[in-house]
């Protein structure tokens, strides 16, 4: 499961092995949410996944869970498809994190490393800067 330390080759891991699956392998930034990538930044995008996943799945039964997450409209929408973060029940299967209970600081601040690292990817090479600099490590935690 979730390990507090941000962990890049964890993650990247991770998400290769997500992209295996036929599902998650055909979302990607393109259009509108790479355009909002860009002008919003790592920094902005993570305060905006934090907010989402504390608003739309972290609560133990989320409002119209399996069906609460479009799937375009924003960067965090698209990750959360791509990375199985989109509800409890894919949270479960594929990132070990259990259903019918709030969601932990931990596991929370995990679902938006993972998210965040595949905004990272995904904007790799398209002039979006480097890593995070508001990844949660050491003082520099959400709260």
């Amino acid at each position: 499961m979730a390990s507090p330390a941000f962990d890049p080759r964890a993650l990247d891991r991770r998400l290769d092995a997500l992209a295996r699956q036929p599902f998650r392998a055909r979302f990607h930034l393109r259009g509108r949410e790479l355009a909002t990538a860009r002008l919003k930044g790592p920094a902005t995008l993570r305060w905006h996944a934090y907010d989402l996943i504390a608003r739309r799945l972290a609560p133990a039964r989320p409002y119209k869970d399996g069906r609460q997450t479009p799937y375009r409209g924003h960067p965090v929408f698209v990750a959360q498809h791509a990375t199985a973060t989109c509800c409890r029940g894919c949270l479960e299967r594929r990132h070990g994190i259990p259903r019918g209970r709030e969601l932990t600081r931990t596991e929370h601040v995990y679902v938006v490393d993972v998210i965040c690292r595949w905004i990272e990817r995904e904007t790799a090479g398209h002039g979006i800067p480097g890593p995070d600099p508001c990844r949660a490590e050491g003082d520099h935690e959400i709260s």
